[in-house]
């Protein structure tokens, strides 16, 4: 037997709890059910209308948290469930999840999110706008498990452009990864970090999806059993969304490792040319070092000029003496191979 909720202590003084939430609580009347939408839910209003619709207490502690487990709690008259869903990228700051609440019974549905559920608050709009709007009829002319149904639809859709979105980014990575003037490092990071939150999302909401189709089916009329194909239609594009977001993730792996190889490959080129450089600089590094000292060496400033070949002998000399080994180490390194 379900524990109802304490009474609500409202203060004297106080604005009413729907005064105090403003616009962020929205009552739409359906056929034969009414439907409350909540935005960043105040705990007077959940309060009230935990006594309104005899609400169970943890239930209310669980959708007034930022972040909960999805779940799905069933009793006599309706049920509770709290679904995930994925943030918005675009900011950098955005939360893991998106996180929905719901209580559902055959006159009633209560959504509760804070605010970024773009679609969702969509779909409020449309029902507040015009009484005779064909979308509206839809949304609000069969039962609430329709309506929850709609919502559930239209949230998993736009999980689908985020997948689409994913896979543009996917082609995108690919040609960078193969561009040596461009960096994809953090593009992939990036991409993998959307890809695992999705895929963390998504087998918890088919397991609650599936099992919200069944409880749906106590609270709407016997004869309507195209709802169950609704929800299984959704049941189909989450599948589609799973699988996808495993080849995407494998796909992600081939380009991570092939992202790896060919930076090291390049670092080693480059290691690999300054390597010989210093190499090829050594008999003339080795030379400059001796006649830099102040010491008497042969042909030095204090000692006799050679003069074979003129008043520039020594520096001749000392060219020769650089370069002739070099350009026998460049022989060698090209024969076995270091220099393509």
């Amino acid at each position: 037997m379900k524990r109802s909720i304490i009474p609500s202590r409202l203060r004297t003084g106080k604005k009413s709890a729907e005064e105090s939430i403003g616009k962020s609580l929205e009552r739409i009347q359906g056929n034969g059910f009414t439907w409350i939408s909540i935005q960043n839910p105040d705990r007077e209003v959940i309060e009230e209308l935990a006594q309104e619709f005899n609400l169970n207490s943890l239930n209310i502690e669980d959708c007034l948290a930022k972040f909960e487990l999805p779940k799905l709690d069933a009793y006599e008259d309706h049920f509770f469930l709290i679904l995930h869903f994925p943030p918005l990228f675009s900011k950098i700051s955005v939360p893991q999840v998106s996180q929905l609440s719901v209580f559902m019974g055959k006159n009633f549905l209560i959504t509760i999110h804070q605010g970024d559920l773009r679609p969702l608050v969509d779909i409020v709009k449309t029902c507040k706008e015009s009484q005779d709007n064909q979308r509206r009829e839809q949304l609000l002319g069969e039962s609430s498990g329709a309506l929850l149904h709609e919502i559930i639809d239209v949230l998993v859709d736009d999980m689908l452009h985020t997948l689409r979105r994913i896979m543009a980014n996917l082609v995108e990575i690919e040609e960078g990864v193969f561009d040596e003037r461009r960096s994809v490092a953090r593009q992939i990071s990036r991409l993998r970090k959307e890809i695992t939150i999705l895929r963390r999302i998504s087998s918890p909401l088919k397991r609650l999806v599936l099992e919200t189709g069944k409880q749906v089916q106590r609270f709407i009329p016997r004869d309507d059993d195209d709802l169950k194909l609704y929800f299984d239609d959704v049941i189909d594009h989450l599948d589609r969304i799973i699988e996808s977001l495993e080849e995407s993730r494998e796909t992600m792996e081939i380009y991570k490792d092939t992202d790896f190889v060919l930076s090291t490959e390049k670092t080693n080129k480059v290691l690999a040319v300054l390597t010989m450089i210093f190499t090829l600089a050594i008999p003339a590094s080795v030379i400059g070092t001796f006649y830099g000292m102040n010491i008497a060496l042969p042909g030095g400033i204090n000692e006799e000029q050679i003069s074979i070949f003129g008043s520039y002998s020594t520096f001749i000399i000392i060219i020769c003496a650089s370069i002739i080994p070099a350009g026998l180490m460049f022989a060698y390194f090209k024969k076995i191979g270091w220099i393509g």
